[in-house]
């Protein structure tokens, strides 16, 4: 894929108000670990290239382990993730493709057992903002580094 254009310098405006979104989510008070599994996988979903290479790399810096990073997409047959974790995903999936079957009634009840209201309005938040930058990546042709 070649780079259509730079949105940054195309649009500086709203690539600010994107990063003053971005800034909350990242001062929401949620475990930036947890927060790294949420971007790693919508953009999964999404097919976001750019934000997987970004996001696995951000994931490691914070410890993660490249085992759980390899497993997220199948996150609901691996063991050692957390149930705080399992919910937030499951909502991830949910938010990220909500055309297909919504937010179930136990889907909230599920991650409101590990979240409270102002945690799950962040999720929410961190869930819309990648799900953003993804779109922005994919539809202007933004790529993954060709350097390892």
């Amino acid at each position: 894929m070649k780079a259509r254009m730079n949105y940054r310098s195309a649009n500086p405006q709203a690539f600010q108000a994107m990063i003053k979104l971005e800034g909350y989510v990242q001062e929401c008070g949620l475990e930036k670990s947890l927060m790294e599994l949420i971007k790693i996988r919508a953009s999964q979903i999404n097919g976001c290239a750019f934000c997987l290479d970004m996001h696995t790399k951000d994931a490691r810096k914070l410890g993660e382990t490249e085992q759980r990073i390899y497993l997220l997409s199948a996150w609901r047959e691996a063991a050692f993730y957390t149930d705080a974790e399992r919910a937030a995903l499951a909502l991830t999936e949910a938010v990220t493709t909500i055309s297909v079957g919504g937010v179930s009634d136990e889907l909230y009840e599920e991650v409101r057992k590990h979240f409270d209201e102002k945690q799950f309005v962040s999720l929410i938040m961190a869930i819309n903002v990648i799900n953003a930058w993804n779109r922005l990546a994919i539809t202007t042709g933004m790529t993954a580094p060709a350097e390892l």
